[in-house]
Formats: C-alpha cells, structure tokens, sequence
C-alpha cells in the first residue's frame, strides 16, 4: 500500500460527503527496459517521468527458461505503483540468477494515472490473462508468483480463486496482506462511519479498502483456509511493518505455508514495507523460496528503522 493512498483516508473522514465514481482499466505490459534501481524512491520518480518503462530483465521478448530455471517467474507490483516502481532492483537480479521473468501493470485507475487501483478480483483477471500468455510465450506449464502488497492479494486471489493453483508452483508474497492493514490505524474509524469505505472506494478505488483489516474481500477469500492444495505458500513480513498491524496480519494460518520474519532471519534489519522490495535480505529470501536447492544465504546487514520512509513518501508525491 503506498503512502499516498494511505494517508488520503484522513482526508476522507473529514469529506465524507464527496464521492466520484471510478471504472476499471485493461492490463498494460510494460516493454522499454529502464535501468537499474537500488532504492525504491528512486525508481518511483523512474518511473513517473517514464510510464512505460519496465525493469531490467524483465518482459524480455527473447527470454528462454533455462534448464536450472525451467519455471518463469511473474512480479505483482503493490498498491498506485507499477511494475518498475517495485521490481527495478529484483528484475536484474533475476536475470543474474538465470530467470526468465515477466511482469504486468494492473488495475488502472479511469484516469489513467495510477494502476493496483481498481477491484483486486478485476486486477487478478488481468493477471489470469497475462499469466497464459507468457505460460504460451515460454512452452512452460507452470509459473511462480511474487507479490508485493497488494500484488500478494492480487496473485492470491488469481491462485485460490480463478483456478490458478492449476499453473502455479510457488506463490511467495512480500508484505502479503492476508488479513489485512489498518492503514495506520485510520481503517477501524473508517469502516465505522456510515458510507465511510464507499466513499474511499469510489474517491481512491476498490483496492485500498478491499486490502483493510476485516474486509468483506478478506473474509470471503479466507473462508474456509488461507490457500488451496497444490500450491507451495511463502510469504515474507516485517515486524516493524508501518501498514499491515499487527505484522502477524501478514502471516499464514493454514499448515504447511512457510511464514519467514525478517527479523527472524536478520534480527538487526528494520525493514519498511515501503522499502521491502529493494531489501537485499528480504530479496535473498525470495531467491532461497523459489530455489531452496541453490544454496543461497541472504545477506544480513543492519537497516535502522524507518530508513528509506521519507524519502519514498516525497518520492510519491
């Protein structure tokens, strides 16, 4: 969930009476590669002055799956972001690690000026289509799904609901809101007042309140289990999360799911989910779950708290 989105629910509780309606968009398929980003600031304003940019290594038309990586790997990016906002660091990495991945810009706002905006079941259609397409484009018969935020929500949905358990190996979710954020603890007064979550839908789209804790989305998604048969689960959290409270929000409750905390792993990283996909830890985790046998050994250095916040909330603006 970016910052942006977030803190306009202040906004909205002292506006309830304004509303405007919103629609739905086709997915877009970023293809000019840009370059490399190591934070996640920088590549938000990246991509801001280039909105068709996609990240190294990423939507390559030439890509072969490799006989080490055989799987193609698809990036769900987060919430008013894109595909390069949030994968500009891991896209060449992938590449590096011998991956043919792919990602798609979902969800557009009616504008045209935003995408992870519209309804997350219309947005996991959208990744339902683009997930045949590279699965065509490749020969392969299954793919692995990273999400980021609401990317995880999205890819889930996709997964447990549209039949996606029948092409995906492995879903891997980066601050994955599972049972949802309390958007800076705003959602609770939010979802009190009469009309408050339809005014946030129609003002800021479907997603934003689709992803608070307690949602009709959420409940309906989980009734009966977390994840469906066939599918191996990892999802990644930080304990200091500022979005998702309680981090525990981010975690599964089926058996057989593996839940990795950051500070399990790296008890000095204080990583932000505003900053978590440029996290060189949290990146090694995702590498380690789509490939336990390569034998890799995520990186652990200290990242004081809050680091990289700032500088992502002016970035967004």
């Amino acid at each position: 969930m970016n910052f942006r989105l977030a803190t306009t629910l202040g906004a909205a509780l002292a506006a309830i009476a304004v509303g405007a309606g919103v629609c739905g968009a086709a997915p877009v398929v970023p293809t000019v590669p840009g370059p490399a980003q190591s934070n996640h600031a920088d590549a938000i304003r990246y991509a801001s002055a280039h909105p068709d940019a996609t990240p190294p290594g990423v939507n390559e038309p030439d890509c072969v799956p490799s006989p080490d990586h055989p799987v193609p790997v698809i990036l769900v990016h987060g919430t008013d972001a894109t595909a390069y906002a949030d994968w500009a660091g891991f896209g060449p990495i992938l590449k590096q690690q011998g991956y043919c991945a792919y990602a798609l810009n979902y969800g557009q706002s009616a504008d045209g000026t935003t995408f992870g905006y519209t309804d997350i079941r219309d947005s996991a259609k959208e990744l339902q289509e683009f997930t045949d397409s590279v699965l065509v484009r490749t020969g392969a018969e299954s793919v692995d799904l990273v999400g980021y935020s609401q990317g995880a929500a999205v890819s889930r949905y996709y997964t447990n609901e549209l039949g996606g358990s029948a092409v995906v190996d492995k879903w891997i979710g980066i601050a994955s809101p599972t049972y949802g954020g309390t958007a800076y603890g705003l959602s609770p007064a939010l979802q009190a007042l009469p009309g408050g979550t339809t005014l946030v839908s129609h003002e800021f789209g479907p997603a934003l309140v689709q992803l608070l804790q307690g949602s009709q989305f959420l409940d309906e998604l989980n009734a009966g289990g977390d994840t469906v048969p066939g599918v191996e689960y990892t999802s990644i959290a930080t304990r200091v999360d500022e979005t998702i409270q309680p981090y525990t929000n981010a975690l599964f409750r089926d058996p057989g799911v593996k839940n990795i905390v950051v500070q399990d792993v790296c008890p000095s990283n204080n990583v932000a989910h505003f900053t978590f996909t440029y996290d060189p830890t949290t990146l090694g985790l995702v590498l380690q779950a789509l490939d336990p046998s390569a034998g890799i050994t995520p990186f652990c250095g200290p990242v004081p708290l809050g680091a990289g916040i700032l500088d992502v909330v002016i970035a967004s603006h």
